[in-house]
């Protein structure tokens, strides 16, 4: 690829930048918006904004970037919980590492690289092969290879010295989030699974029995769970609906004004046979017992329980013993936070959950070689003359000089990134099947699955099959690993340029854009007439921004040394991901679930695997220039780097598997202290209540103007769910729960839910 052809990408990518970063700062002002771009205040505050003209709402403007920037870190540590600020200490890291090594590669090594060939003569730069930039150009023993092992080694002791302090003042965090915060109802809870079952006693006996027996001074109670399946979905939605209720109570309607007529949003016709009420005093609500059902027979109890202790200690302690001699029964695991509970997962039986992974695990495997294909086709676009002789056609138009920069610049990153588009809803199905007990659990084990495919795929496999597969055989001589990515990484770097541009300029403006979102809130409003709904607001894609974020980082680290022009559009890339990022967490996404920064050891040891190959691929270079003394102090690098990685692993890394008994026994003794044991004993029950409680004031709401038929067929839905063949499910809570779901679908083609 020439310089032209680089910048013709680099053009596009800024122009598309400029625009959507433009379209967003006019369209976040504009009040149809509001949920789009300020969804997680909008349901924290329910604010209202009005429709006047203002011309100022029209005008291009960067002040959504100063005040992104303007929250301290406390503060977003407050909104957004210690997992976004982690995240941002990412992005931060990358900032100052990059900005390091920009000024000692961009400096030091490109000249060096640039003037490398003694021979070689230099014409008009845009004209310029992109390799004449790479160490490629250097000639073999060239005296100046030490350089480029100079500044290996500086980059490296920089990004550990940084890793450190973050991994240090990340874990101080942790410690501060966990000892400080309210007493929380997973700290005295542990899930039970595996429980034996018996011909004598229900399992609920059998809990009792024996966390009474060997657990008898610190055992308070247990809740079984259920293996209701359709049953807890219907009851979720129920409670989303009631949520909806609320909303539509407080903000759809103006109390100063009579009846509304509502207009349908396709043909513009009125309906005023429903009519909803404004007041609590107005909802016909029969008291029922949903809140306190429970199961009478043995067959709707799993093998699975939550177990509630008198102390924090206990908990832990219970969690993390083996139970009996066979690993298989009496599974302990500390309870996830009440909102993080993955209910569907939960009466998954223990001993099936191996099986799972492993086929969740074969399943990934093949997604990621079946990738291969477009990444395959990918490739051979950035390489002109293979697409000459593999289309013999195309030669006439591939000659054109904006035709051919367009396609080698430009259009593989771009279908490359199409296609990646797929991976993350995939990768969420796979961790969703593998039985994970949290949804921020499926969260992360989903940001590891697409993790290690996008840098399989896109740095491995671009590299191996754009350069190395028709020269090499990859597989046939695992000692020349290395230096097949020496040769194929420098010949490589101008393609990872342009997937910089491609995937991470225009992703960030795509991201801070919403353009998906901002498509259908069109659609929800002006077609539909639906209104907006402060309890549907997103939460943040770690699974996605995490694996991106590293990605880049990988390939800064690799490409460095190697192909140092690539620093200067990384570096703008984290400086602009910094805003988008603190802008997003603050005003569009919602924290649903906590983990306490448990990615942060993720991210660590992606920085250090990056840092370890980037040696490696530097090893081979030097190998390949018949520089000794560089490849020998390149060896004790990575000796050096392992090293690190070794200490913070000793240090920093238990703080993040489980907590201190010194610390768990101090705020058990301030809890009794304060007296609030009790009270927090009494909250452990509800938290974990399988059925929300809350749901049973929707479940009889009366609507004015439903019909004898509706009742009618209500009536006979409840008749159909007490067929003598349907034993032991919670029949009056599905009655209920679908006479709402009747109740919903007239409101819906009455076009009443706005």
């Amino acid at each position: 690829m020439k310089i032209s052809a680089l910048l013709t990408s680099a053009g596009i990518n800024i122009g598309l930048c400029a625009l959507f970063l433009s379209l967003y700062s006019v369209l976040r002002k504009q009040p149809g918006n509001v949920s789009v771009y300020f969804g997680r205040r909008l349901a924290q505050e329910h604010s209202r904004y009005r429709d006047s003209f203002i011309l100022e709402r029209f005008v291009p403007s960067p002040s959504w970037i100063v005040k992104a920037c303007q929250y301290k870190e406390e503060e977003i540590l407050s909104i957004a919980g210690l997992d976004a600020v982690v995240f941002l200490r990412l992005v931060v890291f990358s900032i100052r590492i990059f900005s390091i090594a920009a000024v000692v590669c961009v400096f030091g090594i490109l000249p060096l690289n640039y003037f490398g060939q003694d021979t070689m003569h230099h014409g008009n730069i845009p004209s310029e092969s992109l390799d004449a930039f790479t160490i490629g150009n250097v000639k073999v023993r060239s005296p100046w290879l030490w350089v480029h092992c100079l500044a290996l080694y500086i980059i490296t002791f920089s990004a550990c010295m940084l890793l450190y302090c973050e991994y240090k003042s990340i874990g101080r965090m942790r410690l501060v989030y966990f000892t400080r915060s309210l007493p929380n109802p997973s700290h005295f809870t542990v899930l039970v699974r595996g429980i034996p079952k018996s011909t004598e006693e229900p399992f609920t006996d059998t809990v009792k029995n024996f966390f009474t027996k060997y657990h008898g001074s610190s055992y308070l109670s247990h809740q079984m769970v259920y293996r209701v399946g359709k049953v807890q979905k219907i009851m979720t939605n129920v409670e989303k609906v009631y949520k909806k209720f609320v909303h539509l109570k407080d903000t759809a309607f103006d109390q100063r004004h009579g009846p509304p007529i509502y207009r349908c949003g396709l043909c513009g016709g009125t309906s005023n046979t429903f009519q909803l009420y404004r007041n609590e005093s107005d909802l016909s609500v029969k008291k029922s017992d949903l809140g306190h059902f429970h199961p009478n027979t043995e067959e709707k109890e799993c093998a699975a329980a939550f177990v509630f202790f008198r102390t924090r200690y206990a908990a832990n302690v219970a969690s993390q013993v083996l139970q009996t001699s066979n690993p298989m029964l009496w599974v302990t695991d500390l309870a996830p936070e009440p909102h993080d509970v993955y209910w569907s997962n939960l009466w998954l039986p223990y001993r099936q959950l191996w099986i799972r992974r492993i086929g969740t695990l074969l399943a990934s495997i093949v997604f990621m070689f079946l990738f291969l294909v477009p990444v395959t086709f990918v490739q051979g676009l950035s390489q002109l003359d293979q697409l000459q002789q593999v289309f013999p056609f195309l030669k006439g138009i591939l000659k054109k000089t904006f035709v051919s920069q367009l396609v080698t610049g430009y259009l593989p990153s771009v279908i490359l990134q199409l296609f990646l588009y797929t991976v993350p809803p995939t990768m969420m199905l796979f961790s969703a099947l593998e039985g994970p007990i949290s949804h921020s659990g499926r969260k992360k084990s989903a940001c590891l699955k697409v993790l290690y495919f996008t840098i399989w795929n896109v740095f491995f496999v671009n590299v191996l099959s754009g350069s190395v597969i028709s020269q090499l055989s990859v597989i046939s001589s695992p000692k020349e690993i290395p230096t097949q990515l020496a040769k194929a990484v420098p010949s490589q770097a101008t393609f990872f340029i342009t997937y910089v541009l491609t995937s991470g300029w225009a992703s960030l403006s795509s991201e801070v854009m919403q353009l998906f979102s901002l498509i259908w809130n069109f659609f929800k409003k002006y077609i539909f007439g639906w209104k907006d709904d402060p309890t549907s607001v997103p939460s943040f894609p770690y699974h996605t921004e995490v694996p991106r974020v590293l990605l880049f980082g990988l390939l800064g680290f690799t490409c460095s040394v190697l192909a140092p022009l690539i620093l200067p559009f990384l570096l703008v890339y984290f400086l602009l991901g910094y805003a988008v990022y603190r802008n997003q967490i603050l005003n569009v996404y919602c924290s649903k679930y906590e983990t306490g920064g448990l990615m942060w050891p993720t991210m660590h040891n992606t920085t250090i695997f990056s840092l370890v190959l980037a040696q490696i691929i530097a090893l081979g270079v030097f190998g390949i220039k018949e520089s000794s003394v560089a490849a020998g102090f390149t060896i004790v690098l990575v000796i050096l780097t392992l090293l690190f990685n070794e200490y913070c692993r000793q240090r920093f890394h238990p703080v993040f598997k489980s907590f201190s008994a010194q610390d768990l026994i101090e705020m058990d003794s301030e809890d009794e202290q304060n007296g609030r044991m009790e009270e927090i004993y009494q909250q452990l029950h509800p938290a974990y209540c399988q059925f929300p409680p809350h749901t049973q004031d929707v479940c009889d709401v009366e609507v004015e103007g439903s019909s004898e038929a509706d009742r009618d067929s209500s009536r006979g839905v409840e008749n159909d769910f007490s067929h003598p063949t349907l034993p032991g499910l919670p029949v009056s809570r599905l009655r209920r729960a679908v006479s709402l779901l009747s109740v919903l679908i007239n409101l819906q083609n009455g076009r009443l839910l706005k």
